[in-house]
């Protein structure tokens, strides 16, 4: 992957680590970026959630929305990524996340 890091990105990271409500959350988030694109992320999070649980492509698509492209880029990050997405999804599962 390319490396992105700079101050800038480290500026946002930061900002978005230091957020402990979830109405600060959709006040930053609904400023910083469209709607369509809170909803993407969303949906990316929810195919990574649904593949852990096993889930096929074909289910996934039905109820999130998302196309087979969407789904095997996210299933290629959660196997082969950074952990990110793993790490999320099990903070939630102990509902460390607001």
């Amino acid at each position: 992957m390319t490396d992105y890091h700079n101050k800038s990105i480290d500026n946002l990271f930061k900002v978005i680590s230091g957020i402990t409500t979830v109405e600060e959350c959709y006040a930053f988030f609904e400023d910083l970026c469209t709607i369509k694109e809170i909803q993407d992320m969303a949906q990316r999070l929810e195919t990574a959630i649904m593949l852990k649980h096993g889930e096929n492509y074909q289910n996934i698509s039905a109820k999130v929305g998302v196309s087979s492209a969407t789904i095997s880029r996210v299933n290629r990050c959660l196997n082969y990524g950074s952990g990110g997405y793993k790490a999320a999804i099990e903070k939630l599962g102990k509902g460390q996340i607001i």
